[in-house]
Order: C-alpha cells, then structure tokens, then sequence
C-alpha cells in the first residue's frame, strides 16, 4: 500500500481510512506492507509542530500498524515481488506511479489499482492526466462521480467506486464523560475553500446561540484565530484523528461543512466518524447522489445560516430527538459503512480481477 502517510493525519484526511483498512486486513490475517514518503509533507509538518513523541500516541493507538519510509531509492523488486494486490494512492509521485506500473508489465503477477480519495480529476484534470495508469487493473474512486471521469477521460480501463468509511474499532461512542462544551468541529480552515461557509454555519450560529464551542484542525489564518475568538469559539489546534472519539463524548453536537468544491455523492469522512461515534450531527447543504444516508434521520441538513441556528437550537432544547438521531446515524454506519464493509468490497474486487484472468478467450467464428 502507497500512501501518503499512515503516521501523519496533520492536513491528511485520508490516513484515517488508510488505517482502518489496514487494520482489517490484518485482523483477517492478511500480510500488510505501508509505504509512505520519508519526506511526505503531512508527516513532516506534524514532527515539526508535535515533536517525535507523537509518533509514539500513534503507536498505542495503533499497535499492530505500522509504515516503512522509502525515498528515490526504492527497491521495488523487493517491495513488489511479493504481492498480491498493490494500492497506489493518487497522492504518489507521478514518476513512482509509473515506475510501479513498468514493474507491474515486466512480469509482476500482483493486481494493481490506483486510489483517488480527492476531487483533482474534475478541478485540476491537466495534473491527474500526468499519471501513467496503463498497466494498472484499475481505479478505485470514492464517489461515483470520480469514477465515471477515469472512465471518460480514458484513463484507466476499469474503475470502482470504493467510498471512505468509519473503523468501527476506534469510533465509538465513549459514554461516561463530562460535558465540557455545546459545538465542536474538526476540520481545516484549508486555502479561502469555504470560508464563507465557516461564517455562516459556524461562526456565526455559535455567536448567534451564545454556544460553547470549539474547533480542532489545522491551517487557520491569524484572521481567521481572530475572528473564532471574537465569536467566542475555542481553537483547540491539530488533534489526532484517533482521539476524536473522546472529544464528540464531551460536546452535545457537531457539524458537517463541506469544502466548496465538494463532489456530489462524496461526504467528508467526518461525517461517517462523527455518526459511528453517536453524536448529533448538522449537515451545511451536500448532496447524496448516492443514497448513502438518510437526510433528516441519519443527520439534519442546513441550507443557510438561519436553518443551521434552528437546527442547533432544537437539539439542545430536544434530548429525545438528538438521542434519536445520533443512534440512527450509526446504525446507519454499523449497517453499511464501516472499514470491515470497504474490505469486503475491496477482496470482491479482487476476485472478479482474477476471475477474469482465469477466463478462456472466446473464439469467435469469422
């Protein structure tokens, strides 16, 4: 497994799915080699904000994970030879994609998928048209949307749509702890991708209600640390994904902002985290082209800021109907998106890969 780290989730939302694929593959009894970029960005931000001692919260956290760093000098007989099924994510060199799909056409026996978890191939497709994928099997996609432009754009033969999902093993609800807040919401304040949004779901309707709120992530302009403080809103910093579990069991409820280019039918993965934890969530305007959840019983959707300010209102004056909505939305998780479920669609990809192999050619009279 390429990826761009598995240690580092600093700015890297994509680590939390990473880990709990890898963890279930390795519950399974299934061998597991991650491998992340010595000098990958995440992973070098996070060690120079947190110090090596953050390595080590992960390493309790994860005990059976781990990744080995590779630089320009990968040997990839070593890496590849051995293999069964090898995942590229679509953060990796171009050059390293490459390089691993001439590995794969001088003889490797290895199924061979690239997976995107980003929305590039629609708002940046001159850069994704950089990847040689002509010797991969195939593209694993997190939205459908991603999956039909591969298809017509030609760059890959075959695609799936492979959503992100929850592991279930780390969120959970943690009942028992005291309430320290009313609003918290995790996410990055990213490069002016929704800040508009951030004012009038969040700022504003915590100023508005007089909630006790905080944010937790990364990437906010001092403008943007002024203007959460003035609304009263608590910057809590980076926070290890594994540790949000703790934190959605000390506020009463969270809230989903998706980022302006959001992709229809692709949720956050906060989203499906904050339902497996059980904490009532309100959803800024997305759309589920999918059918992955229940608008209304999974979660509650805003379409503006006045919206979103009754919606927070109702669930602090209602405790029956927020106790009812969180235990839906993660049944909703339990039911069909958690990081067991992605395995199950990911070896049922592969099997269809080598069942395919394994068929005869059909003759066809002339």
């Amino acid at each position: 497994m390429f990826y761009h780290s598995l240690v580092s989730d600093w700015n890297h939302g994509n680590a939390h799915f990473l880990r709990g694929v890898a963890a279930e593959l390795l519950a399974r009894g299934h061998r597991v080699t991650i491998l992340e970029p010595a000098d990958g960005w995440s992973r070098t931000h996070l060690l120079r904000e947190q110090g090596e001692a953050v390595l080590g919260r992960f390493a309790r956290a994860y005990p059976t994970l781990t990744s080995e760093l590779y630089d320009s000098e990968l040997d990839l007989d070593r890496v590849l030879d051995p293999a069964d099924l090898v995942l590229v994510h679509e953060w990796t060199d171009p050059a390293l994609v490459a390089a691993i799909g001439r590995h794969r056409a001088a003889g490797g026996r290895y199924r061979l998928l690239f997976h995107d978890t980003h929305h590039r191939s629609l708002t940046q497709p001159d850069e994704m048209a950089e990847y040689d994928l002509s010797h991969f099997d195939g593209v694993l996609a997190f939205g459908e949307v991603v999956r039909r432009r591969y298809l017509e754009l030609g760059w890959a033969r075959q695609a799936w749509t492979w959503h992100e999902a929850s592991d279930h093993r780390v969120f959970r609800p943690l009942p028992g702890h005291r309430l320290e807040g009313d609003l918290v919401w995790v996410g990055n304040w990213g490069d002016d991708e929704r800040t508009a949004e951030l004012e009038e779901f969040l700022i504003g309707p915590a100023q508005a209600l007089k909630l006790r709120a905080r944010v937790h992530g990364v990437r906010y302009p001092v403008e943007g640390q002024e203007r959460l403080a003035g609304a009263g809103i608590e910057h809590g910093g980076w926070i290890p994904n594994f540790a949000l579990p703790g934190v959605f069991a000390r506020f009463r409820f969270t809230i989903h902002i998706p980022r302006r280019e959001t992709l229809p039918g692709i949720p956050a993965i906060q989203v499906f985290e904050a339902l497996a934890c059980g904490i009532p969530l309100v959803s800024a305007p997305w759309e589920d082209r999918e059918g992955l959840f229940t608008p209304g019983a999974d979660y509650l959707v805003a379409r503006d800021g006045l919206e979103m300010r009754r919606a927070l209102r109702a669930l602090m004056t209602d405790e029956g109907a927020a106790r009812a909505l969180a235990e839906h939305g993660r049944r909703t998780i339990l039911a069909r998106h958690t990081c067991v479920h992605r395995v199950n669609e990911l070896l049922g990809i592969v099997t269809e890969l080598n069942r395919s192999r394994r068929r005869p050619a059909v003759a066809h009279a002339g």
